[in-house]
């Protein structure tokens, strides 16, 4: 796809504010790169949209928070954040802003940005379908078109007359291991005579320490029915080593960076955070259990807005509840295990998990999100 003259050296401004989002709009931006090698990129974000390009005039890193709780404790941060984007529209006029999920604070920008004259392109609708359907309308006035990950959330839009595409779901092209299983074996210098279980407590250092001291516990309660147990731990970017290491003290939890997929593939079961990647385990076809801890308040709210039996990715693609879901009190030590032990005692209880798991990889199709994201984003800019 060739873009016409005055649009040769397109200006992009990405926003993102989370880990996700930041690989979403790096794979997004070289997906466009290859159309229109002369593109730029501007805005916020993190370690991965440096690399691949995009100068970030805010970094990220400190404001990928989750809960009513988390977001006021970081109210400043994600206002000064908001102001940087908004002058950053005013002053450098881009093409186009393409908002990488982050939705109440992309929303605002994506308001402001639509108030300049600039195109918005929102990449990952908010869940319409699990609480507040009507914010579909909300969204259609700051936007010039919606990018949905879901094939089923097209409905929404469509039913307001809202722009929207289906462009797949990032993960499916993206989760795969770099090596064979045996390769990372063997590289971890793990033993496949007993249990491999991965440890995946979130991205976010709020997730970090709700839920992996309670991770830590159900290990040590697993490992009595399991000694020679071994735990792997895939490290996000966005976690620092000093947080994991004041937790991993005296553990026999072993830590890789960088190589989630690879990690992942190797274990015979789960216990991860719920989000993206809960989808991405399902996609390995691993066996896992789902956990969760909010705040007492946003918890609270959460139970009073959202109009969904569950809230694992897998779980919502596949209409029922094929891994059980352990949320705030119910996310303790002895259940986590219990649900672990179940999938390591239990064979036909673990391979009906993978045959449930392989039919939600199926329902996904089979990707191509970043490019379909990037001749999107090109018809945009052909646009007058």
């Amino acid at each position: 796809m060739d873009l016409s003259s005055q649009h040769s050296s397109p200006l992009i401004l990405f926003s993102a504010g989370e880990s996700s989002g930041d690989q979403h709009a790096a794979n997004m931006f070289l997906a466009i790169k290859k159309h229109c090698p002369l593109v730029q990129g501007i805005g916020m974000g993190g370690r991965k949209m440096r690399q691949v390009g995009i100068n970030i005039d805010y970094d990220s890193t400190h404001i990928g928070v989750i809960g009513v709780i988390e977001v006021l404790k970081h109210y400043q941060e994600i206002r000064c954040a908001l102001k940087t984007m908004q002058q950053l529209v005013i002053k450098q006029r881009p093409d186009l802003v393409v908002c990488v999920d982050y939705k109440e604070f992309n929303l605002k920008l994506a308001l402001f940005s639509k108030q300049q004259g600039v195109k918005v392109l929102f990449y990952v609708s908010p869940q319409v379908w699990a609480w507040r359907p009507k914010r579909v309308i909300t969204y259609g006035k700051a936007i010039d078109m919606m990018a949905v990950i879901f094939p089923f959330e097209t409905a929404y839009y469509e039913a307001e007359n809202i722009p929207v595409r289906y462009v797949g779901h990032p993960s499916v092209d993206k989760v795969h291991p770099s090596r064979t299983k045996a390769e990372d074996i063997k590289l971890f210098q793990l033993s496949g005579d007993a249990p491999i279980i991965g440890i995946l407590p979130g991205s976010r250092t709020n997730e970090i320490n709700r839920l992996l001291p309670v991770m830590l516990n159900a290990a040590k309660k697993i490992q009595v029915e399991y000694p020679n147990v071994q735990f792997l731990l895939p490290q996000a970017d966005s976690i620092s080593d000093e947080l994991l290491a004041s937790y991993l003290k005296n553990s026999k939890v072993q830590v890789i960076k960088n190589q989630a997929y690879d990690v992942i593939q190797c274990c015979d079961a789960v216990m991860t955070s719920s989000g993206t990647v809960t989808l991405e385990t399902a996609l390995l076809n691993i066996p896992m259990v789902i956990t969760y801890k909010l705040s007492p308040l946003t918890y609270k709210l959460g139970q009073l807005l959202v109009n969904i039996d569950v809230i694992g990715l897998p779980n919502i693609i596949a209409g029922k509840k094929i891994i059980t879901e352990l949320i705030q009190h119910q996310a303790n030590s002895t259940k986590i295990a219990a649900e672990i032990n179940h999938i390591l005692n239990d064979k036909n209880y673990a391979e009906n998990m993978r045959t449930e798991l392989k039919a939600v990889k199926e329902k996904l199709g089979k990707g191509g999100g970043s490019e379909n994201m990037a001749v999107l984003a090109l018809e945009m800019l052909m646009k007058n």
